[in-house]
């Protein structure tokens, strides 16, 4: 399945009391670059993420943003600071003892003494978040590559449609380029003829000029190979493999071979055809510029 190497992704969930949102997105890129945004205290499980994306994607400047928020109380721990609370007690009813007071003292009331109590973050279990990241990275991941897939779809359509452009200016070359020989051949003789006053003009040689000269700007082996690289062209987008380094070369052979058809032509037809056939060839350069 063709990719496009543009694409976004995003995942969200509530797992044992954390809200995880995961959002996946990339652009153009020579090769696999792999950036990430993820919160310090989660840092053990980029590596984790980095390999997880590097399994599913082969080209491209991927950026990965992990946001990790406890729900309200479910990551706190409270304690009750026992010896602080025995050492109020222990104050409190030696002094009312001292002064005669009434022990009034009561749990609410020691509820509201300083320190009784200490508040901790739970320790991560790091195991447990990083398989509940990963499962909302896996669903994020396959919605980005779903992503990239549909694009890969448009691209690879259209550049099928260009190719198909170009193989219809390539039959018009071919049929072109015999009647430029023939139109070489009537000139030849119609200068001869000038020169000659119309005496008697050496067929053999008229029809040597022209042989020579069809030598000169033929364009058949340019056309056979040109045909022979928009075949592969569409086997390489129907293969199902990452394929974008592949095509650039192919679209450079494309390229030679319209540039050394140019510099043959001596028709001006044809070369309107070059011209054509050079700027398709440069939007399906753009195109697979976006393939992965």
């Amino acid at each position: 399945m063709l990719k496009s190497m543009t694409g976004y992704g995003r995942a969200q969930k509530i797992l044992n009391g954390r809200d995880i949102l995961v959002e996946i997105r990339s652009v153009n890129h020579r090769y696999y670059e792999y950036s990430s945004r993820i919160p310090r205290t989660y840092s053990y499980i980029d590596e984790k993420l980095k390999a997880m994306l590097k399994n599913g994607i082969s080209r491209g400047k991927v950026e990965i943003s992990v946001s990790i928020n406890s729900i309200e109380g479910k990551d706190t721990e409270i304690a009750v600071n026992k010896g602080v609370a025995e050492g109020y007690i222990n104050a409190l009813r030696g002094v009312a003892g001292e002064l005669g007071l009434t022990d009034d003292l009561s749990l609410s009331k020691l509820m509201k003494l300083p320190d009784i109590f200490t508040v901790q973050k739970t320790p991560d279990d790091e195991e447990q978040v990083w398989n509940d990241v990963s499962e909302v990275a896996q669903e994020a991941l396959d919605r980005f590559v779903e992503m990239r897939a549909t694009e890969g779809a448009k691209l690879r359509s259209d550049v099928l449609e260009k190719a198909a452009y170009i193989l219809s200016l390539v039959a018009k070359v071919e049929e072109q380029s015999p009647k430029t020989v023939e139109a070489y051949r009537k000139r030849l003789y119609q200068k001869l003829s000038e020169i000659l006053e119309n005496k008697d003009i050496d067929q053999q040689r008229i029809l040597t000029e022209a042989a020579v000269f069809a030598e000169k700007i033929a364009v058949d082996e340019e056309t056979v190979r040109l045909r022979s690289h928009i075949d592969q062209l569409h086997t390489m987008l129907d293969c199902g493999e990452a394929v974008g380094r592949k095509l650039d070369f192919i679209v450079q052979e494309m390229n030679r071979e319209v540039n050394t058809i140019g510099s043959k032509a001596q028709d001006l037809s044809i070369t309107k055809l070059v011209v054509d056939m050079k700027a398709e060839i440069e939007k399906i350069r753009e195109q697979i510029q976006n393939i992965e």
